[in-house]
């Protein structure tokens, strides 16, 4: 009997898809069903899900815009969350303040502040996840990070409660949230610049052409594949040990940013994680540096053999 079926059952109201596949909602274009999906609109339905899902001991994944994951070929084994309805919307609530929930979207986000006065968001242009992951990971480009502009986050703890931390409240520091354990962010508050919406439309555009000259953004990836660690840079490293344009099955290291790995069509997450794998291993060969993944391997890797791939 799946995991999920009990919990299903008392989520009725909320039209759980059993057997959903997640292949063509990951931007790898990677993996296999999930047992049950359900999208969350508000906060509300958010805390009956985790509260039912808590009750019945089903497993319980949020999926973003599921940019920085590697779904397992075998799939996901419980209940798939994903935000939408008014979680996937954004409003100003001052002059100065904009409220945006987890499940927005960050690249139209990003392209639409300006022209509604949302300026010293600049940080998030071109990154392909949504409100909720950047502040879970604390995203941002060379521009800054979410945890600038970050003023109050809104979560729903594994029970089912409802916390608001503000900014100080939260560890933040590089690719990290400093979010409480199983924690969902149901929204956030962003403060506003002091830039123009020309200054910062201007700076958008610029960041994103710089990011289109030296990313591959018209492939299947994840977006970097890689933290950087301390004082040096994970696609340097990477490119320095020959590993630029290396394979395995469908999968690639990009040759236009080594910290970038690519579906050339027909990967399998196995591929991937193998090729992930492989340039851990390489790298801390010749550098003594071991790259830590940005993204995380989600669902049911038992088939997984870290072994079969040194």
């Amino acid at each position: 009997m799946p995991l999920f079926e009990a919990t299903a059952a008392r989520l009725s109201a909320l039209s759980v898809r059993e057997d959903e596949p997640l292949k063509r909602k990951t931007w790898w274009r990677v993996g296999g069903p999930a047992d049950g999906y359900v999208e969350a609109r508000t906060t509300a339905e958010l805390q009956t899900i985790c509260r039912v899902a808590s009750d019945t001991a089903c497993p319980l994944f949020v999926l973003g815009a599921a940019s920085n994951v590697l779904v397992a070929d075998r799939g996901v084994r419980g209940l798939v969350v994903r935000l939408s309805g008014e979680l996937a919307q954004s409003k100003p609530e001052s002059s100065r303040q904009v409220w945006a929930g987890g499940g927005v979207k960050l690249v139209p986000f990003v392209r639409k502040a300006p022209r509604l006065g949302w300026t010293g968001l600049e940080m998030l242009a071109g990154i392909p996840g949504t409100i909720g992951g950047a502040v879970k990971m604390n995203a941002g480009t060379r521009i800054g990070e979410i945890s600038d502009a970050l003023i109050e986050v809104g979560l729903v703890l594994p029970d089912g409660s409802v916390q608001v931390r503000e900014r100080a409240e939260l560890p933040m520091r590089y690719r990290h949230g400093g979010l409480p354990e199983g924690a969902i962010v149901a929204w956030a508050r962003l403060r506003i610049g002091t830039r123009t919406p020309e200054e910062s439309a201007k700076l958008v555009d610029e960041h994103l052409a710089y990011r289109a000259r030296t990313q591959p953004v018209d492939v299947p990836t994840c977006g970097s594949t890689f933290r950087n660690p301390e004082g040096d840079h994970a696609g340097r490293l990477i490119e320095v040990s020959g590993l630029k344009g290396k394979r395995i099955g469908g999968a690639k290291v990009s040759d236009k940013h080594a910290n970038f790995i690519e579906n050339t069509g027909g990967a399998t997450a196995h591929d991937i994680r193998r090729l992930i794998s492989e340039v851990q291993t390489e790298v801390w060969r010749q550098h003594k540096v071991l790259l830590e993944p940005e993204v995380a391997f989600v669902g049911d890797w038992s088939d997984w053999d870290p072994e079969a791939t040194l």
